[in-house]
């Protein structure tokens, strides 16, 4: 019976020590995503279409843990208004950061999750501040260029409004700014209106089975395109001199 009760405390205290070492490092530091479809994770379904927040996990060592958030179609008036920003302020720790990228559905007035361009900054605000609140730090983000060219192959600036409001909030507030806009759409000019189309979702009718009809979306990057966005907010990591830079180990 001795031995009974002995391998069953024994199994017990394995899984009490299986349990403990499933715990992260208390050291490690969480970057939170928050944004739209350009950065959020993506389902199965729709396969190969792929926010940059995907790869970008991938690319920090073992003391670094990123946590996406970000959701199809929000804005950042929808993002606070269904409750997703409440449960990532209460679960912030001092060193923690905040990735805040939004504006391609702040700036179309068609759609009903638009803002006007107080709200966005007052929203922005928001995030910055409350982030700062609980000793975390807030980084705010242009959003990711659209791939639009004129007829005579010139690119077209879709964001110029929206992503000068981010910026002078990041400049009244004193927040790093990274501008992903500016940089992806030198990006989409350096490949020109042909091979910029191999970073967004676009597919051929049978090409892939989740769009048998084919896809030629220009918003939306490709696992190609996401893993481009990423290395562009990792540069801009690097270049602001965030400590976040020295944990960066595969790129």
């Amino acid at each position: 019976m001795r031995n009974k009760y002995s391998y069953l405390l024994t199994f017990i205290l394995l899984i009490g020590l299986t349990s403990i070492a499933a715990v992260p490092p208390s050291d490690t530091v969480t970057v939170y995503l928050i944004g739209d479809s350009t950065m959020s994770d993506k389902a199965v379904e729709a396969y190969p279409e792929t926010g940059w927040g995907m790869p970008f996990q991938y690319y920090f060592d073992d003391e670094i843990v990123v946590e996406n958030h970000a959701r199809n179609g929000r804005s950042t008036r929808t993002f606070l208004e269904e409750g997703r920003w409440k449960p990532i302020v209460n679960q912030l720790s001092k060193g923690d950061y905040v990735f805040i990228q939004f504006g391609h559905n702040d700036e179309v007035l068609s759609k009903e999750q638009s803002t006007t361009p107080q709200q966005f900054q007052a929203n922005l605000a928001q995030y910055v501040t409350e982030t700062r609140g609980r000793g975390a730090q807030p980084v705010l983000l242009s959003p990711t260029a659209r791939r639009h060219f004129d007829e005579n192959g010139k690119l077209l600036d879709t964001h110029q409004q929206y992503s000068d409001l981010a910026e002078d909030v990041a400049v009244k507030l004193e927040v790093p700014f990274l501008d992903i806009d500016s940089q992806s759409q030198q990006l989409l000019r350096e490949l020109g209106p042909d091979d910029s189309r191999f970073l967004y979702n676009h597919l051929e009718p049978g090409e892939n089975p989740h769009y048998p009809d084919g896809r030629e979306d220009n918003t939306h990057f490709n696992e190609y395109g996401a893993r481009k966005m990423a290395q562009l907010v990792l540069h801009g990591i690097e270049e602001l001199g965030l400590d976040l830079a020295a944990h960066i180990d595969n790129q």
